[in-house]
């Protein structure tokens, strides 16, 4: 019998019927400067030089990490696509950047063109509210080399800004307050601890509730999906002097926080300012995971953290709720030696 691709597992028509699928979903992303459509060799994006004045690009690329294998396995594909693109244009606008595009790759199994439009649906979703472009991407067919169901998503994205505003370590001074941007969950970090101790050590089940008298299952709790900060930190950008920007992502926040700091400042933060989602004390007390841990591994309730000068913090803080972000004062800046401290009752409210 001959041999072909079919046969070894990649089924083209598959592949072609998703890309059709899913072309509504690109072109609703579009911003003016997009050149064409999806299926050519590259993505074109004109770029408006007579806007900026000495443009920076900005790149950033990231994936989503284990909670993709949580997706598998609940069956839910709609709203990892929104992670991927909280991970990446966050990481672009704490450069001060503004997104401009995103590209997206996805290896599976088998391409299933109904699951291929639920997860690039997701990301076509995180890009309208990044306001940035999906401007092309991937799909890949490995059979044999992952199950049939599942699935790896990264992407990539690339942003703007002046040079003069970029924001940095450099322009943070003792007295800067830090405005902390709520995040209700994992947001895409820490994934394989928390799969670790909630479902192999503690053997509680995905469709369980998330811990007792939870109205909402486990794995409901451990998709909900990332907070895109990007149009918000924007508008605080413009409202405000805003001096630096910190993603809370894996480091937790003293490894991000620390580095939007300069060598002789420390970053003063004070837990008892906002709450921690009950999703992290039922890891920390399932797994016995020690504080430090904790603090390294999870943003613990804190997405972004922005560095702000104290006159601005009042404008800044308008902004942030006028484009329908939750946040608050939750420490300030001081003198010391570019270290993060946790202290509590700092008489910040």
């Amino acid at each position: 019998m001959p041999s072909d691709y079919a046969s070894a597992g990649v089924d083209i028509a598959s592949g072609e019927a998703a890309v059709e699928a899913i072309r509504s979903l690109v072109e609703a992303t579009a911003r003016p400067e997009v050149i064409g459509g999806i299926g050519g060799f590259g993505g074109c994006f004109a770029f408006d030089s007579g806007r900026w004045h000495r443009p920076v690009l900005v790149a950033s690329t990231d994936g989503v990490g284990t909670k993709a294998m949580v997706a598998q396995a609940v069956g839910r594909y709609s709203t990892i696509g929104i992670d991927l693109v909280a991970m990446c244009a966050d990481d672009l606008v704490c450069m001060g950047a503004e997104p401009l595009f995103l590209l997206d790759y996805v290896a599976t199994g088998r391409i299933d063109p109904d699951r291929m439009t639920e997860l690039v649906g997701g990301v076509a979703r995180g890009c309208r509210l990044a306001g940035c472009a999906l401007l092309g991407g991937e799909m890949a067919e490995h059979p044999g080399g992952m199950p049939d169901t599942g699935f790896d998503l990264a992407g990539f994205a690339v942003g703007v800004v002046e040079r003069d505003s970029m924001l940095g370590a450099d322009r943070v001074v003792a007295g800067d307050v830090l405005v902390g941007l709520d995040s209700p969950g994992l947001r895409s970090n820490g994934y394989s601890l928390a799969r670790h101790v909630l479902l192999e050590h503690a053997g509680l089940a995905l469709d369980a509730p998330a811990w007792p008298g939870a109205q909402h299952s486990l794995g409901e709790e451990l998709l909900v999906p990332s907070v895109i900060y990007a149009s918000a930190v924007l508008a605080a950008l413009r409202a405000g002097e805003v001096h630096a920007a910190a993603h809370i992502t894996g480091g937790g926040i003293p490894g991000n926080l620390a580095r939007v700091l300069p060598g002789d400042c420390d970053a003063l933060v004070d837990r008892s300012t906002w709450a921690v989602p009950r999703i992290f004390s039922e890891i920390q007390r399932l797994g016995d995971v020690p504080p430090d841990e904790m603090d390294r591994v999870f943003n613990l309730g804190l997405g972004m953290v922005l560095v702000v000068s104290r006159p601005a913090v009042g404008e800044v803080l308008a902004a942030l709720g006028s484009a329908g972000c939750s946040s608050r004062v939750v420490g300030r800046v001081a003198h010391g030696t570019g270290c993060v401290r946790f202290a509590e009752d700092l008489g910040l409210a």
